[in-house]
This record gives structure tokens, C-alpha cells and sequence, in this order.
């Protein structure tokens, strides 16, 4: 069940609580997703997605194997949105206002991205925990907020570099995944794994650790939503994603995509890790 603090907070804001439909089990198709974050002009957003754009035309059907997915900044939504209308790459935002309207000064709602062309919009991301100071009861009514829209949230969670010192990393991801996503989501969000003290820093995780903490992920997935929903949640890595070892980290079992940061704001570099994704068969 959700937590009483999110139920309260999403009544605050006039919000139902969603119910999620019974979904059949598909394959996780790899999801490469760019958090462009505050950065770029519009000349340079249109640079980078024309640059996209032209690569998957001169591939042809040689294009990776994934969903592509470009989170600009919000003033640059309906230019890119323009840009990539008709083609394989989706839109997606880098937060949302739990309402749907109203008294929230600079604000953005769920349903509002939908109404621009958004498919997804990133939740809980560790630098709006720790900017804006939100916790994970704020996070999940963002998650619930964006369901309603019927967007897909993605909503982040990851360790400090002194919990994972003290040896907390697992606590500390089981605690946010289980009080940031909603209740009887099934698998219509998707989980995105970044290790605080990896983000920006041109650290990553080593596979061995970012393949026992999505293994953790999924475990937590199965018990709040069976095995099946679970077993259908894409769950991503990000963290200092970068061609040279996205390879490596998207040949692991229950790593189903990345989140990508400062890498996708170069179209070649961006391209380099969707390029990198594996072929994958059955979920």
C-alpha cells in the first residue's frame, strides 16, 4: 500500500489515487534515455537532435536496438518535440507538480508535458532530493501524478558515497524504492538505479555492484508487485554512463537501459552507448 503521508499529499492537491490495469508480461527492450538537465540553447538543442536524427536515417534499419528517449529542459520541450515528430524518439520531461493545476508558481503538471508530447518524465532524480530537498512521499506523488497523465515515470533512487561506506547501499535503495513508487503501478514506471556519489563525477559503479543492487531492485519490484509486473519493469542504470563502458554495464542481466547524463548532451556519445546496447530476445 502507498504511504499515508503520499495519499494525504496527493489529496492535498485534489489527486485520485491511480489503479493500474493487469498487463500481459513483454519483452524489456533496452530504454538509453538522455537527462540533458540545465543545459543547452535552443541552437545547440537543435543541433544535437538534427545530429540524432541524421544518424538513424543513414543506419536505416541498422539503428540500435533500443527506445531512444531526450529529456531537455522544459523551455525546450515543444522545439524538440517539433523536431523529433514522426520518428522513433520519444519526449520526455525532468520533473512534474504532483496537481494537475493551480497556485504553484513555476511549476509544471504531468498533464501539461502530455499536452506538449511527452511520454515520460523523470521523478526523484537524487538532485532534486538534494536541491530541493525532496523526499520519497513527494517522489511517489509525482510518480502517481504522471500515471494519471499517463505518462511513464522514471523514477531514480540511489546511495550516498557515505552509505555506501557504512556498508547501507541496499537498505537505502529497498527503503526509496519501496516509498517512491506507487502503489498498483504494475510495470508502467520504470526504475532508474544512479548512485549518488557516480553522477557527474566520472565514477560508475562497478558492474558487480550495479548487478547486485538491480538485482535487489527487481527483488523489491516482486514483492510489492508480483513476478510478473516485476519481471516487466525496465530497470536503468545511470552514473557516469559514457561509450567506454556502456558496453559493459548493458550486457548485465537486470540492466535494462540507461540513464545518461553529460554524455548525451554529444550526439556522437549518446549514439556510442545506443549503439552499445545488446540484442536481446525474451524478457
Amino acid at each position: 500500500m502507498p504511504t499515508l503521508e503520499c495519499r494525504k499529499l496527493l489529496q492535498t492537491f485534489g489527486m485520485e489515487w491511480p489503479e493500474a490495469s493487469q498487463e500481459e508480461i513483454s519483452m524489456r527492450r533496452t530504454l538509453i534515455a538522455g537527462n540533458w538537465k540545465m543545459n543547452g540553447s535552443k541552437a545547440e538543442a537543435r543541433s544535437l537532435v538534427e545530429d540524432l536524427m541524421r544518424r538513424q536515417r543513414e543506419v536505416g534499419s541498422e539503428r540500435p536496438d533500443c527506445d531512444l528517449l531526450i529529456c531537455p529542459p522544459f523551455v525546450f520541450l515543444e522545439l524538440v518535440g517539433r523536431l523529433i515528430e514522426g520518428s522513433e524518439i520519444a519526449l520526455g520531461a525532468q520533473d512534474c507538480h504532483p496537481a494537475e493545476a493551480g497556485a504553484h508558481t513555476g511549476d509544471i503538471s504531468a498533464g501539461m508535458l502530455a499536452d506538449i508530447g511527452c511520454s515520460y518524465v523523470i521523478v526523484g532524480h537524487s538532485e532534486r532530493r538534494q536541491d530541493h530537498g525532496e523526499g520519497d512521499a513527494l517522489v511517489q506523488a509525482k510518480a502517481a501524478a504522471a500515471l494519471a497523465a499517463g505518462l511513464t515515470p522514471i523514477v531514480c533512487v540511489g546511495e550516498t558515497r557515505e552509505e555506501r561506506d557504512a556498508g547501507h547501499t541496499l537498505d537505502v535503495i529497498e527503503r526509496q524504492v519501496r516509498d517512491s513508487l506507487p502503489a498498483n503501478c504494475g510495470s508502467r514506471v520504470v526504475v532508474a538505479y544512479e548512485p549518488v556519489w557516480a553522477i557527474g563525477s566520472g565514477l560508475s559503479a562497478t558492474p558487480a555492484d550495479v548487478a547486485e543492487v538491480h538485482a535487489a531492485i527487481r527483488g523489491v519490484l516482486r514483492d510489492l508487485s508480483g513476478k510478473e509486473a516485476a519481471d516487466a519493469t525496465r530497470i536503468l542504470y545511470g552514473g557516469s554512463v559514457k561509450p567506454g563502458n556502456a558496453a559493459e554495464l548493458l550486457a548485465l542481466e537486470e540492466v535494462d537501459g540507461a540513464l545518461v547524463g553529460g554524455a548525451s548532451l554529444k550526439a556522437e556519445d549518446f549514439w556510442a552507448i545506443a549503439s552499445a546496447s545488446p540484442r536481446r530476445t525474451q524478457a
